[in-house]
């Protein structure tokens, strides 16, 4: 006996649905590297289609079974970025929904990053945060494909404005002791003045077309170099002090943080497509404040280049 198709049925309200599916799949992802170990992401999926007003309900269960098609192909070695796995899986909805006009694919991820100190180089680890995201979009050819890669990244950075407060007090407390203007620059020179810190969380996205390539190691090393200075599971003694005094010779708004990221996404990616669209984002934990600064630039790669140029 064949049981009825409840979800091909005409709803009691006919309205098109912009998204339906299933939210926070979990499942753990292999990604193969050339010449390289695998990438282990422990992943959380959304995947979505749209849905015509003609159609009560969406076969969910197909998506589970793209999902995991995708990934089989991916430890076989036929998938080598997260960013394309979520580009196949998108495609695929498409095929297995066929009253579908748009799918999506969001994906969050955590995976271990290896690191060593600046001074000691005692190894240590560090969890990276990975966002990655495809949309297909059904045409009368090939379906158009959108999609991006990001990560978010913690680092350190030092206010800037308590920073010159203090040393102008610095500065009058030296003259009062009688010290010579050559030694008081002399000093300053080596020794960075006190101010309060924050714990920062930068974010990049960068979307493009899905032929194109983007290096999500390439993307936090712009993340890690535009605070003020990097932060490490374990420091030695020395380690310590490089990052603290790294971080107060090199004072950042959260505002600074974001232009730097911009800047280094021009200078790392300048290549890709006019159109690429980057997302850039960073919050500062205050230590001072009970609030968060928080500052934020979205923008194609080819109005960050316009305004960098100064057009």
């Amino acid at each position: 006996m064949e049981l009825p198709d409840v979800q091909s049925t005409i709803p009691d309200v006919r309205i098109n649905l912009t998204r339906v599916g299933v939210k926070n799949v979990k499942k753990l992802v292999e990604v193969s590297r050339p010449g390289k170990r695998p990438v282990i992401f422990i992943s959380n999926f959304d995947v979505y289609v749209d849905l015509p007003g003609s159609l009560k309900g969406a076969n969910l269960s197909r998506n589970f079974e793209v999902i995991d098609e995708v990934l089989q192909e991916a430890i076989n070695g036929q998938v080598t970025e997260i960013e394309e796995l979520c580009s196949v899986v998108a495609r695929k909805l498409l095929d297995h929904h066929e009253y579908a006009d748009r799918t999506e694919v969001q994906m969050r991820s955590e995976f271990m990053v290896r690191r060593d100190t600046p001074v000691s180089r005692t190894k240590c680890h560090e969890v990276v945060k990975v966002h990655a995201r495809a949309i297909a979009m059904r045409t009368g050819h090939q379906p158009i494909i959108r999609k991006s890669i990001g990560a978010e990244v913690t680092g350190m950075t030092a206010c800037p404005c308590a920073q010159d407060i203090v040393k102008d007090h610095a500065v009058r407390v030296m003259e009062n002791l009688g010290i010579e203007a050559e030694k008081i620059t002399a000093f300053f020179e080596e020794v960075p003045m006190a101010t309060h810190n924050q714990r920062g969380r930068g974010f990049l996205c960068i979307e493009t077309d899905d032929d194109q390539h983007v290096s999500l190691e390439a993307i936090i090393d712009v993340l890690k170099n535009s605070m003020s200075a990097q932060i490490y599971e374990l420091l030695k003694r020395g380690d310590e002090n490089y990052v603290v005094m790294q971080a107060h010779r090199n004072p950042r708004f959260v505002e600074d943080c974001v232009r730097e990221m911009a800047r280094r996404v021009v200078g790392e990616f300048g290549s890709l497509p006019g159109d690429s669209l980057v997302l850039i984002r960073q919050t500062n934990e205050e230590s001072i404040h009970q609030h968060d600064a928080y500052a934020e630039r979205k923008a194609t790669l080819a109005e960050l280049i316009a305004e960098l140029n100064g057009d």
